[in-house]
């Protein structure tokens, strides 16, 4: 068990276990679809692997995941107990967004960015048959640069090698730009209108984008 606060107040026993660091984080992923744990990797991809098998152990043996076979993997899944913490983690994101606007250097993940926009993809609104977008960031390490999501039949899978795959567009920005457009903080028109964000393929193409992508949901959150 972690510390103990010494307080029979529920926040606070509720805070001996929520407030180890990346807990939070390992949940929020749970909230939003990682159920593997190499898919919960990807979502906290600065999380060393140890220490993710370590909390998730915590959170099944308090109660908030459980964990079963799956063919040959594990699955994990959340609990009622767990799933009451869905609000809870919208909320902080949402103030977060609200109240905690700076984004530092080291917070600028192109990893976790594409990780992100890969389970927001609006299947209906893509072209037929296998689309692949190309993500360059020009201001980033050479060996995390570029970055691929390829999507055919309902599915989305990003790649940080080249897949193979000609790209349907190729989408070119800073980094900072780019999450800030996810975020909210700056919108797709405004970015593609001061080449913020610069989009390559067919005319029709290029204009569809924008509408390939469910942005954040914490993009629409109002700002003071």
């Amino acid at each position: 068990m972690g510390s103990s606060y010494g307080q029979f107040c529920p926040v606070a026993k509720a805070m001996e276990l929520l407030d180890e660091r990346w807990t939070l984080l390992v949940v929020r992923e749970l909230v939003t679809g990682s159920r593997h744990f190499n898919e919960l990797r990807r979502g906290v991809p600065k999380m060393s692997p140890s220490l993710l098998s370590k909390r998730l152990n915590r959170l099944v043996r308090a109660g908030i995941l459980e964990r079963r076979p799956d063919g040959g993997r594990v699955l994990y899944t959340l609990t009622p107990a767990g799933r009451e913490l869905q609000p809870i983690v919208e909320a902080l994101g949402a103030w977060g967004i609200r109240w905690i606007p700076e984004i530092g250097e080291e917070d600028l993940d192109p990893q976790l960015l594409l990780w992100d926009m890969h389970r927001n993809v609006d299947h209906d609104a893509l072209p037929p048959g296998r689309t692949v977008v190309q993500f360059s960031f020009p201001d980033v390490d050479p060996q995390t640069r570029d970055w691929w999501l390829v999507i055919a039949s309902g599915d989305a899978d990003v790649c940080d090698d080249d897949p193979g795959y000609p790209p349907t567009v190729t989408i070119t920005a800073g980094l900072r730009r780019m999450i800030q457009v996810w975020r909210g903080d700056l919108g797709w028109p405004e970015a593609l209108r001061s080449h913020a964000v610069r989009v390559h393929g067919p005319q029709q193409l290029r204009r569809a984008v924008p509408a390939w992508f469910r942005l954040s949901s914490f993009a629409r959150i109002p700002r003071p």
